[in-house]
């Protein structure tokens, strides 16, 4: 099969499991991920509470584990995978978009990397190839860290397909960012597009197989990955090439793909193909055609993401950036929790997620607890007549933020830093 393959479907609550049972042998996932070698299920969790197209959905990791099975693919070789920022709590996250409900009711591992794994210096996991990169080394240079369990691992990455105000769109090429960067992530927002590039470089060197499976039924616009405008398209996709599939879900927005700079930087690297004319598309044609109009991250930019594109790239660069890269860096965490999690979400969440939540994809978030497949674990016809219900919306969602207050300050990577040493001499 091409390596320029993307694999695109509709699909209805009804169908979604065998929809993407079939997505997957479309795009010829057998070809890629080794029945004789662990597979990571990387999931993606851009907020800890539910948002419309935010996170991995529930069915799309069911849809996924379960087409694993029926292929003969060993349960006790797939685990979920999970990273963890100084803003965003994995787990709360997992409970929220009903992820851990899918790990737990197929028996799976759950993986999260930043709780008892081993990392090992990048120069270790892929020697040589560290001279090629595009500005990790400039960022790190005493070297950073990855995942010593990804070595030799396939991966499934889990997207969704949304806009971001950093990197225009997001989807498989940067949810490898929080799973193989370990600390002082936010350092290479300045060069982001570029590192998108030198992580998918890592990944073809150290993982056994690399795959994307991406959820399109809930699609976000705007300033993604949080505060976005969610609709509901009803597309999923799946590549072997992670630069294809972003491509593609990128043209499905509106966008041009090769306009987008870390899609065009990895086209003329050879590390993928981001020209949709050279993109093999199989499945629903007729889906493929689609244009979206998204107006993209940049036009109706909430007062965070403004400020942070000044901090990053505008006049607040050289008076403020600094302290990103000091024991002061808590101080965006901080601010970041305050906005998105105590005002944003409590105050503005409910209305801009209103108008999905009525649709069968709403219903089947809210009922996914007490639903079952149908008999031949096509999907789910009946999804309930409620509309989803959001727990944590206003002074629920604002009482919750106060707490995810105190892990911005614990997880400060300075001070964990400085406890691992502690640790270690200790011992």
């Amino acid at each position: 099969m091409s390596r320029t393959t993307v694999a695109i479907l509709k699909t209805t609550p009804a169908t979604v499991l065998r929809d993407y049972h079939e997505l997957l042998n479309l795009a010829g996932y057998q070809d890629v991920i080794d029945k004789s070698a662990d597979t990571a299920l990387k999931v993606n969790i851009s907020w800890h509470f539910f948002f419309p197209a935010a996170s991995t959905t529930p069915w799309q990791l069911d849809g996924v584990v379960r087409a694993m099975k029926a292929d003969g693919y060993d349960p006790n070789l797939i685990h979920a995978c999970h990273n963890r920022t100084v803003v965003i709590d994995a787990h709360l996250g997992e409970r929220e978009n009903k992820q851990l409900n899918v790990v737990e009711a197929h028996g799976l591992r759950n993986v999260h990397l930043y709780e008892g794994e081993d990392w090992i210096p990048i120069r270790e996991a892929v020697g040589d190839l560290t001279g090629k990169f595009l500005c990790l080394n400039e960022v790190y240079p005493k070297g950073f860290m990855i995942p010593r369990r990804f070595i030799g691992e396939n991966i499934i990455h889990l997207p969704t397909v949304k806009t971001h105000i950093f990197t225009t769109t997001t989807g498989a090429m940067k949810n490898a960012f929080g799973g193989l960067l370990n600390e002082h992530r936010h350092w290479t927002h300045p060069v982001i597009h570029e590192t998108l590039v030198d992580l998918l470089m890592i990944q073809k060197k150290i993982h056994r197989g690399v795959f994307a499976v991406m959820d399109g039924t809930f699609a976000g616009d705007g300033p993604g990955p949080r505060c976005m405008i969610p609709h509901v398209k009803n597309a999923i996709l799946a590549s072997a090439d992670q630069v294809a599939i972003d491509a593609v879900a990128a043209k499905l927005m509106g966008l041009d793909p090769m306009s987008i700079k870390y899609i065009k930087l990895a086209h003329d690297l050879g590390l993928g193909c981001g020209d949709p004319a050279k993109i093999e598309l199989v499945g629903d044609a007729e889906a493929a055609r689609e244009n979206w109009q998204f107006q993209g991250p940049f036009k109706k930019m909430t007062f965070a993401s403004r400020m942070q594109h000044l901090i990053y790239w505008g006049w607040m660069k050289r008076p403020v950036e600094w302290s990103l890269k000091t024991w002061l860096a808590p101080w965006a965490y901080i601010a970041s929790v305050l906005y998105h999690d105590s005002f944003w979400y409590p105050v503005r969440g409910r209305r801009m997620m209103h108008p999905v939540l009525h649709s069968d994809w709403g219903k089947l978030f809210r009922n996914w607890e007490s639903l079952a497949p149908d008999p031949q674990g096509i999907g789910f016809p009946n999804v309930g007549d409620d509309t989803a219900e959001i727990k944590r919306t206003g002074f629920a969602a604002f009482l919750r933020s106060l707490g995810i207050l105190k892990t911005c300050v614990i997880q400060n990577p300075d001070v964990g830093t400085h406890r691992r040493k502690l640790g270690t001499e200790s011992a």
